[in-house]
C-alpha cells in the first residue's frame, strides 16, 4: 500500500513549462531527479516576468559534484547566473534553466577533494516571501513543523525522508542569493504536491 502524503510531506514539485518534452530531457540530463521535478503545459493565458519568487536548490557532498552538476546543466542548456565559487557557508553556483527555473547547487564543504558523484542530499524549494513571521504561522498552522528558525530572516521546516524539502526566505533576500532582481509578476509557474490543496499567503498553490 502507498504511503499517504500530508501536508508535511512534499511528494513532488511541478514546473510549468512552454515545452514539456524539451524540458524533460533537460532536467534529465542536467540534475536526473527523477520524479521529484515534473513539468506540465504552461497556462498560455497567463504570463509571468522577472523573479517568479521561488528557486530551487541541490544539496551536495562537495566542490567538485557542485562543478560537474553545474557542468551538466550548462550542457543541456541552462546558463550560468552565479558562477560557483567559496563563500561563507560554504561553495555553490546558480543556473537558471531553459525554462527560467533558477536553481542553486551548493555544499556547506569548502575543501575539494576532487570527488564528483551525482548524488543529491537534499532537494529544497525555497520560497520568497513578502513576512516569513507570517508564513512561518501559516504553514505551522497547516501542520508543518519548525527545524530551523532565523527570526523574520528565514525558516526551514523538518522533513525527515521527504523527496522534498521546504524553506522560507524573504523575497528579497532569496532573489540577492540568486544574483537576480527581486522585481517580477504574473504566475509562480510552480504547484507543490501535497496531501491537501491550498494557496500560501505569497500565492504558491499546494495541490
Amino acid at each position: 500500500m502507498p504511503s499517504t502524503i500530508t501536508t508535511t510531506t512534499i511528494d513532488h514539485i511541478t514546473l510549468e513549462v512552454p515545452d514539456p518534452a524539451a524540458a524533460e530531457r533537460f532536467y534529465e540530463q542536467a540534475f536526473g531527479l527523477g520524479d521529484r521535478i515534473r513539468v506540465r503545459a504552461a497556462d498560455g493565458a497567463s504570463t509571468s516576468t522577472g523573479f517568479r519568487g521561488f528557486t530551487l536548490s541541490l544539496v551536495v557532498a562537495g566542490p567538485s559534484t557542485v562543478d560537474g552538476f553545474v557542468a551538466s546543466a550548462v550542457s543541456a542548456g541552462a546558463t550560468v547566473v552565479k558562477p560557483a565559487k567559496k563563500s561563507l557557508w560554504g561553495y555553490g553556483g546558480v543556473v537558471q534553466a531553459p525554462d527560467g527555473t533558477l536553481w542553486k547547487v551548493a555544499t556547506s564543504s569548502k575543501k575539494d577533494d576532487g570527488t564528483a558523484t551525482r548524488d543529491v542530499d537534499d532537494l529544497v524549494l525555497l520560497l520568497g516571501v513578502a513576512d516569513v513571521k507570517a508564513s512561518k504561522k501559516f504553514y505551522v498552522d497547516q501542520g508543518l513543523a519548525v527545524g530551523k528558525s532565523f527570526g523574520s530572516k528565514y525558516v526551514e521546516f523538518e522533513a525527515d525522508e521527504a523527496p522534498v524539502k521546504l524553506a522560507l526566505y524573504g523575497r528579497k533576500a532569496l532573489a540577492k542569493d540568486a544574483g537576480v532582481d527581486p522585481e517580477g509578476s504574473g504566475a509562480h509557474r510552480i504547484a507543490i504536491a501535497s496531501g491537501e490543496a491550498f494557496t500560501d499567503p505569497d500565492g504558491f498553490a499546494w495541490e
